[in-house]
Formats: structure tokens, sequence, C-alpha cells
């Protein structure tokens, strides 16, 4: 069975996605970690990349103070492969990460197909350009009770035309956060 590439980021009513105007409790990081760990592997764009390197190592050592839910997407983080897309940066030495080079839409396919269990896409920037290439296959957005006013937002850069989805599930969360979960719905629409 080929796997599926699933988007899935936080992001606010605005469409914001930066990184810290959602509501990071332990709600919040029990659903991501139960997404990674029904995936086979991690796909981010190196500035995503460096900005997980830099912190959640450190919580799966223990250096740093955390929560249990906190330690254990840490700590599955560590074992997850971790697949970098970058046209800068070809050395990735945090454990079980791999570079990812070539033509995109070639190798992001390769993965795909290597990996039965489902690739998770993490990277805003990325999954436009992915989604370009008509390479995501699904979404699962945490849709958090903010509106922030400001960017990054989600497809900024816009794509070519509109993309129909399905919806699987719409699941709220305690915090007021909703995980919604779409599908490709067919072909798209100008």
């Amino acid at each position: 069975m080929m796997g599926i590439l699933t988007f899935s980021i936080n992001v606010t009513l605005d469409g914001c996605v930066d990184h810290q105007e959602g509501i990071a409790d332990d709600e919040t990081h029990a659903f991501f970690t139960r997404l990674m760990d029904e995936a086979g592997a991690m796909l981010w764009g190196r500035i995503t990349y460096e900005m997980m390197e830099s912190y959640w190592p450190a919580v799966a050592r223990g250096d740093v103070e955390a929560t249990t839910a906190m330690r254990e997407w840490a700590v599955m983080l560590e074992e997850k492969p971790k697949y970098v897309v970058s046209s800068t940066r070809t050395d990735f030495r945090w454990t079980n990460s791999h570079h990812i080079a070539g033509d995109l839409r070639t190798s992001v396919q390769e993965l795909k197909d290597a990996t039965p269990a489902g690739v998770l896409l993490g990277s805003g920037k990325l999954a436009s350009e992915l989604d370009r290439l008509d390479l995501i296959d699904e979404y699962k957005f945490l849709v958090h009770p903010r509106i922030a006013g400001h960017g990054p937002t989600l497809y900024q850069n816009g794509l070519p035309g509109t993309r129909r989805l399905e919806l699987v599930s719409a699941t709220p969360l305690r915090n007021g956060a909703v995980a919604m979960h779409y599908r490709r719905a067919g072909p798209t629409t100008s």
C-alpha cells in the first residue's frame, strides 16, 4: 500500500500559522503526538527542522523542564524518521534525520511510496510547494480559537487553483481548539 502525505499544522481562525500563536498545552501536545505516532515519517523544510532541532532533543534528554505530554512527544520525535527538504543545508545530525535532495516531486513521491504508514508534513511554506505538485492527500489542521492579526498565513504565496476537500472529522478539544481532518475531494478547480 502506498503511503499518504498528510499536512498538519496549528492555525488560528484568521489563518496564521505562527507556532507561537496556538495553545501549547498537554492536550495539544497529545494530539500531535498521536498524529506522529500513526505516521511512518516526518517531513519538514529546513526552517521548521532547525526550530524543532533547537529545542526538542534537549527535552527528550531531560535537559529542559517539560510536562509529561511534552516529554512523550520529544522522545517519540527522537526515534521517528525525519526528512528535510533544503537547498542550503545537507548535514542533519539530529537522530534519524535525512536530507531530501534532487527533484522535489520525485523525491517526495518516492518517500510516500516507501512509507506505507504515511508521511506527516509539518511546514507551511513547504506545504505550498507540495500542494502545487499535487502531492498532499490529507489535511489535519488544529484550528485554535485565536485571531492573530498577523502572518505568516496558510498558503500566503497562493495556489494555482482552489483545492476541494471532503470533511472526514471535526473534533473539538477541551481547550477550545478543533481538530479538522480533510481529504482531497477531486480535481483542482480554478
